[in-house]
Formats: C-alpha cells, sequence, structure tokens
C-alpha cells in the first residue's frame, strides 16, 4: 500500500463546520441541539487517562 504525503490547504468558502456528536446519557446527540450552557460546559471539559493501577487490569 502507498501513502502519499500531501498537504492541502483550503480556502475559508471552501471549507464546512465540522457536526460535533457526543454521547449523552446512552444516547448520542449533536453538540450544536444543546442548550448554550451546557455548550459552554462541553467547551470547558478536559480529556483524560486512567492509570493501569485504577484501572483493575494488572
Amino acid at each position: 500500500m502507498q501513502t502519499l504525503n500531501v498537504d492541502m490547504e483550503l480556502k475559508d468558502e471552501e471549507r464546512t463546520r465540522c457536526e460535533v456528536w457526543t454521547r449523552v446519557m446512552g444516547y448520542h446527540r449533536p453538540v450544536a441541539a444543546w442548550n448554550p450552557g451546557k455548550q459552554s460546559e462541553h467547551a470547558e471539559r478536559r480529556c483524560f487517562t486512567v492509570p493501569e493501577s485504577h484501572t483493575g487490569t494488572e
């Protein structure tokens, strides 16, 4: 298999907004459908990784 490394640059008028979905209470919903308070809370979230010692696996 061949991989091409090509740098592409798009003009602003060629770009489209990316729709972000997340899981809420067991089902998926687009973040854009949330109220402004929840959208603000989502923007402040931080990703983290749980160390192996806390996951119960050895």
